[in-house]
């Protein structure tokens, strides 16, 4: 999704380990830094998804023998005052004693951004449920940080009628890019699918 049209103007591409954002007009792109990043990689066994560049943190995290939740702890919420957007990061992991995913969250305790909030949840793989998690619960000036527990949503088992919902259920003006990617637990590649509003 994308506000401001250096957030628009962008596209996903895949890479050997995951996905990147690159700029669909490298004539048009301004300030790279909160909009330019890699939102998925994976890296033994697991798979990262954030908003932004904690992702790469996240790997260099795991890659040392570390912990998801100690790489975020490094981090805060967005510098983009007065919205403070949150950083969001997720990580699925496949391996038999430990199949769950987890989601996170890093936001602004008050309208100053005098401190952050941090909220990670821990879900078992269950057939067809999922939970949804996002940035702001609305519109507004400043905008809202999302609160509460993520929401639960069914996932269908065709991987098409889901990146079909997930897409013309995102807002017609903001939205720019979208991945879905479904793991096969029971061996096999997984499948992607990338939908481009600019291309």
């Amino acid at each position: 999704m994308g506000r401001s049209e250096n957030s628009r103007n962008r596209v996903f591409t895949e890479t050997k380990d995951g996905i990147a954002i690159r700029p669909f007009d490298v004539s048009k792109l301004k300030d790279p830094s909160l909009v330019i990043y890699t939102p998925v990689r994976s890296i033994g066994g697991r798979m990262i998804v954030t908003n932004g560049s904690q992702t790469d943190m996240i790997c260099r995290y795991l890659a040392a023998g570390k912990s998801f939740e100690a790489a975020l702890e490094t981090l805060s919420f967005e510098p983009d005052a007065p919205h403070y957007t949150p950083r969001i990061s997720g990580m699925l992991e496949l391996a038999d004693r430990a199949a769950r995913y987890k989601l996170h969250i890093l936001k602004s305790a008050d309208a100053e951004g005098s401190a952050c909030l941090r909220q990670c949840f821990s879900y078992p793989l269950l057939p067809g449920l999922g939970h949804f998690l996002h940035t702001y619960a609305g519109d507004g000036e400043p905008l809202p940080s999302f609160t509460g527990e993520p929401a639960r949503i069914c996932i269908p088992d065709s991987i098409d009628a889901f990146a079909a919902e997930l897409w013309e259920n995102l807002d017609g003006d903001n939205k720019v890019s979208l991945y879905v990617r479904y793991a096969n637990l029971t061996g096999g590649g997984p499948e992607t699918r990338i939908i481009n509003k600019n291309i």
